[in-house]
């Protein structure tokens, strides 16, 4: 996943330039398809709340201890995300929460995953300075994601979700800002 010749420092300041850029409101549109048996597609309207976090943010600090990472190996910067989603066309409760990021060198530090409440890992990289592509592995299970910029004011993400080697799920997003 990563580009041939990208350093650290380059890295690193394509996911500052890329997190503010997507600092704000976005109304998200949400469909889920499951890949095992003929199950029908999960549509989610969710509203996302980014905020940038600078280097020495109480949640940036938080989340490295929460990793036991050393004092000298810093979170560059980050986001905080906080969501609320509403399903449509099934009765399900809505949701919400939130989730911090923070990034050092090719990994970005996540205080929860995708379907855990654990601290998890992922490696990022970026096919260009407005895509950053994440592989994030726990519980058995893979999740591949890439979240494109288009604009100022959208923005695609595509998740796949495998297990023991299997593709189980597809994600896909369009996201608008508010």
């Amino acid at each position: 996943m990563k580009l041939v010749g990208m350093t650290k420092v380059r890295l690193e300041s394509l996911a500052v330039d890329f997190f503010l850029q997507s600092e704000g409101r976005w109304h998200s549109q949400r469909r889920y398809y499951t890949l095992n048996k003929e199950a029908k597609p999960q549509e989610v309207e969710t509203t996302l709340s980014v905020k940038f976090l600078d280097k020495n943010t109480p949640e940036l600090i938080q989340l490295a201890q929460l990793h036991h990472l050393d004092r000298k190996k810093a979170l560059v910067c980050g986001t905080k995300v906080t969501w609320e989603s509403n399903y449509t066309g099934k009765i399900r409760q809505p949701s919400s929460g939130s989730t911090v990021f923070g990034i050092s060198g090719d990994i970005l530090y996540r205080d929860r995953g995708f379907a855990t409440s654990s601290p998890v890992i992922a490696t990022f990289a970026f096919t260009n300075p407005q895509t950053l592509c994440l592989c994030t592995e726990y519980d058995q299970s893979l999740f591949q994601e890439e979240i494109k910029l288009i604009g100022h004011n959208y923005r695609t993400r595509q998740t796949i979700i495998s297990r023991a080697g299997q593709e189980v799920m597809i994600g896909q997003y369009l996201e608008k800002r508010q």
